[in-house]
């Protein structure tokens, strides 16, 4: 997997957050690519190579912004349970659970993968 599929998806994270977190976001929200654990480095590049085959197969066009944010975040649960044996219930919430500032910045994601 490439480092730069996981530096786009982070940067895209950031564009996120930075546009849509209300207020100040936490420092980690927008760490850089280097501060990063090294499994959430993993996590990232493997959801960009996950979001980038799912786009190759077509007729993502006929998804909803939603289902697209919903895809990614579904993406992103499967490798935190995959690198962490006990996460906080924050970080595998369900799409319903999760804040607005969060399933739009998963949304943006998916749009910026798509023009990669």
């Amino acid at each position: 997997m490439s480092e730069d599929a996981g530096r786009i998806f982070r940067q895209a994270w950031i564009d996120g957050v930075r546009k849509h977190f209300p207020g100040e976001p936490k420092p980690g929200y927008v760490a850089p690519w280097e501060e990063m654990p090294e499994w959430e480095r993993d996590a990232a590049r493997t959801v960009f190579c996950q979001v980038a085959s799912f786009i190759e197969l077509g007729a993502t066009d006929a998804m909803t912004r939603e289902q697209k944010g919903r895809f990614v975040a579904l993406c992103w649960i499967a490798q935190v349970h995959k690198h962490l044996p006990h996460p906080k219930p924050s970080y595998v919430a369900d799409w319903n659970d999760l804040p607005a500032w969060q399933r739009e910045t998963d949304a943006d994601i998916f749009e910026t993968i798509a023009k990669h």
